[in-house]
């Protein structure tokens, strides 16, 4: 990795940290701590969902023609003031408009890295880049998370305050990091401009919209998002603690069994997915979650022990994690790959904006389908997976050799006797 991209690689795991820092306590915080009530707590959350919406759509255009860096540092300024003025907050109109703004830089921060580690490599190193950033952000957040929490206090403000001030200091020594970031050009694969069919005169939006290819694949990450990640704290935790009776304590070793899994798989699957074709992957990752959701309806619906039903819910989780391992280098790569030529931040921003709708709808439907028809819950969500593979294979029917297969394209452009690093052109 060169400069930039270590740069990067600390930024990516600082901002997750600042992420898994704060997030998992603001309920708590709102309405316990500050007094504000459940419902005050819950519109908090919602402004986080809702700011990201509003401010995507207008981070990608911003990314194109501003590019990633300055709108990455105003990202981080504000999520700085937002999580500040958080902490010292007494009312419920401030803690909203707080929120809206930590909300909104957070939201931003990841296409921008995104297109940033997307200037700062090529086809052949993209997808290793990307697992590093997977595996740093959940090493961020697992870190955050553990050390706020041992920094909070219920019983004083004062604990809270200083773990939004830390948070805010994050952000801005992330500002001084990234300021010193020098980023080069970097080379875009020839097939993705054809694929794009770009015409002059259309905006960014009417680009991405003509781009075939790019709205399959914003539905498949839908649907991927909204069946896996968008499950995770609520129906499907929802669905272990009320149908398959499991504990807490179980529902933590479920969590720190998808965090192991992550730890250990990312790089071990990295060289299997990377000689392989990217659609082929997402099917495999498809089927691998309907056993993971077959795991969950044993767990539910069986007849088994207890100790077997929390061995599989447990697996559940785990098998997800595999699933992530397996996405991380190649959804991202894909995304990135599909992009025209200077158009990489508006195509993360939209499939950032898939992510948060899935992760907006995903909990409202999954928490009471799961608490009140557990058994149609697992069996709709087992079916969701399926559906993955099918729509997976669909989208590698129109991609490029090069877009769908990278690593293939450019060992036959070597077998021919030319350079790993020539451009591939293939029929879109």
């Amino acid at each position: 990795m060169g400069a930039a991209m270590r740069r990067i690689h600390v930024g990516n795991a600082l901002s997750a940290f600042g992420l898994g820092f704060t997030v998992p306590y603001l309920y708590v915080y709102v309405a316990q701590v500050r007094g504000l009530g459940a419902m005050t707590a819950g519109l908090v959350l919602a402004v986080f969902a809702v700011a990201a919406l509003i401010v995507l759509p207008f981070a990608g255009r911003a990314i194109v023609r501003r590019g990633p860096l300055p709108v990455l540092l105003a990202a981080l300024v504000t999520a700085a003031l937002g999580a500040l003025s958080l902490g010292l907050a007494g009312g419920a109109a401030t803690v909203l408009l707080s929120a809206a703004a930590l909300g909104a830089g957070q939201a931003v921060m990841q296409p921008a890295l995104a297109t940033m580690i997307v200037d700062c490599s090529e086809t052949e190193t993209r997808s290793r880049a990307f697992a590093m950033q997977f595996f740093l952000q959940n090493l961020g957040l697992g870190v955050g998370g553990l050390i706020g929490g041992h920094l909070v206090d219920t019983s004083r403000v004062s604990s809270f305050t200083l773990l939004f001030a830390i948070e805010a200091a994050v952000f801005l020594l992330l500002v001084a990091l990234m300021a010193t970031v020098r980023m080069p050009r970097a080379p875009r694969v020839a097939g993705a401009r054809k694929a794009a069919g770009a015409a002059a005169g259309r905006s960014g939006w009417q680009q991405l919209l003509a781009n075939r290819a790019m709205v399959q694949l914003c539905v498949l990450g839908f649907v991927l998002f909204f069946a896996c990640y968008g499950q995770f704290e609520s129906g499907l935790s929802a669905y272990g603690v009320e149908a398959a009776g499991i504990s807490t304590s179980a529902l933590g070793t479920a969590l720190a069994a998808n965090t192991l899994m992550i730890v250990v798989a990312q790089f071990a699957v990295l060289k299997f997915v990377e000689r392989r074709r990217r659609s082929r992957v997402i099917a495999a990752v498809g089927v691998i979650w309907a056993v993971a959701w077959a795991a969950a309806a044993y767990a539910g619906l069986g007849h088994g022990s207890r100790t077997m039903a929390t061995a599989a819910f447990v697996s559940t989780y785990a098998l997800f994690g595999l699933g992530e391992a397996m996405l991380s280098p190649t959804l991202a790569p894909l995304v990135a790959d599909l992009a025209p030529e200077g158009m990489a931040g508006q195509y993360n921003s939209a499939f950032a904006l898939v992510k948060q709708l899935a992760l907006a709808v995903g909990p409202a439907v999954g928490g009471p389908l799961a608490a009140s028809l557990p058994g149609p819950y697992v069996v709709t969500f087992l079916l969701f997976s399926l559906g993955i593979s099918v729509l997976a294979l669909r989208l590698g029917r129109g991609l490029s050799a090069v877009q769908d297969h990278p690593w293939g394209a450019q060992s036959r452009v070597v077998a021919r006797g030319g350079s790993a690093h020539e451009p591939v052109t293939a029929k879109a």
